[in-house]
């Protein structure tokens, strides 16, 4: 399995990319939404978010399928329901009709996020999952830069409904390299010790909360870093848009970086904690280069986009080792509900406050997220996912 196992990683990767193409996609055909369907900007940006409702419904419902049935039929299942409900989003009628389809769509490609995961961390040793598994969270803005550059162009020549079947095709196309490549890992003897629930303790807890805080400021920095550069530094859209997804890439590669780096300290967790410390500085830098109007707040905006992105492959790493074979799949359904109900709540919160008060301070208490994580990162006691599992 030397070569195999990378290989399955590479469709792990394929597979959760494609769904991000639509699952996170979607917003870049707002224009073309409101053309077609006759919405508002509300009513459209409602519409892209109906997949996200469908996976935060599903999550852990299909992490506990990957537990009891093995990953390769949960992901193939998923796979296939998500094509197939955006061919048929495609041609259903109605705003209602349209708005389920897609929902369901998320619902079935929410497979993806648990199982996928779970696969990695059943192929990659302790000493190498923390790099395996910040290749594989390269997916979602690999997928997202898919679907930028894909979908408005294809939008506008062919609408919104059949741009639909661009992300179904390559959902189909996503199941059938997962049949023809993915195997599930083999799962050790069952004991009483390892079947029992790893809940009855407030560790994992402790950290699917500390991953849903961090997502607080990658929430803020990616939402509203091209608007702050425009009204508040008199950037051109363009010029800025160009920095923010150079910015994407460096995050991208971030995240493997601080996953070897874990592999090398053996701990998920004391890294977590550093990350939350440098999210904190990064904040605070920003809103004091917005209170003095000063350019210090373009390089520490750049250092909040990538530090914020840079723990999200440490935190699943570190669940699935302190669930164990038998609840690693539901403890990963948990631990990404999480961070997706902070994706939909935290823009529209942010925004609020921007609009009642001003940006360095909405920068300022966005920081008491990654230090209430600091606080919460359970390493003092010991607990870390990789120092579990190699005990």
């Amino acid at each position: 399995m030397g070569v195999r196992r990378w290989l399955i990683l590479a469709v792990g990767i394929t597979a959760q990319a494609m769904t991000c193409s639509f699952l996170y996609g979607l917003p870049f055909l707002i224009p073309e939404i409101q053309r077609s369907e006759g919405l508002g900007l509300a009513g459209a940006a409602a519409l892209t978010s109906t997949p996200v409702v469908g996976l935060l419904a599903t999550l852990i419902i299909w992490g506990a399928a990957a537990d009891r049935f093995g990953e390769r039929v949960v992901m193939t299942t998923g796979m296939v329901l998500a094509g197939g409900l955006l061919l048929g989003a495609s041609l259903v009628h109605g705003l209602f009709g349209l708005g389920a389809t897609l929902a369901l769509a998320g619902a079935g490609a929410a497979s993806v996020n648990a199982a996928s995961g779970r696969v990695v961390m059943g192929w990659f040793a302790v000493h190498e999952r923390g790099l395996a598994m910040g290749i594989r969270q390269t997916a979602q803005p690999l997928g997202v830069g898919l679907a930028a550059v894909s979908l408005p162009p294809l939008g506008d020549h062919v609408g919104f409904r059949a741009a639909l079947l661009l992300p179904a095709g390559l959902c189909l196309v996503s199941a059938l390299l997962v049949v023809l490549i993915v195997v599930d890992p083999p799962r050790p003897t069952r004991t009483t010790g390892e079947t029992s629930s790893p809940y009855r303790t407030p560790v994992l807890w402790r950290v699917h909360a500390v991953g849903a805080l961090l997502g607080g400021p990658q929430m803020l920095a990616s939402t509203y870093a091209l608007t702050y550069l425009m009204s508040q530094r008199h950037w051109d859209p363009v010029v800025a848009g160009q920095l923010i997804a150079g910015v994407q890439v460096v995050g991208a590669a971030g995240r493997i970086a601080v996953g070897v780096w874990s592999d090398r300290v053996g701990s998920r967790l004391r890294p977590m904690r550093q990350i939350a410390y440098l999210v904190l500085a990064a904040l605070a830098l920003w809103a004091l280069g917005d209170v003095l109007n000063s350019w210090i707040a373009v390089p520490a905006l750049v250092a909040t986009l990538i530090v914020s992105v840079a723990d999200n492959g440490l935190g699943f790493t570190a669940t699935a080792e302190l669930a164990g074979p038998f609840w690693a799949g539901r403890a990963l359904g948990v631990h990404n509900t999480g961070q997706n109900v902070i994706a939909l709540v935290c823009p529209p919160m942010f925004g609020w406050l921007i609009g009642a008060t001003n940006y360095w301070t909405t920068f300022l208490v966005c920081a008491l997220m990654p230090l209430a994580g600091a606080v919460l990162t359970p390493v003092p006691r010991g607990l870390d996912g990789a120092g579990a599992d190699r005990s």
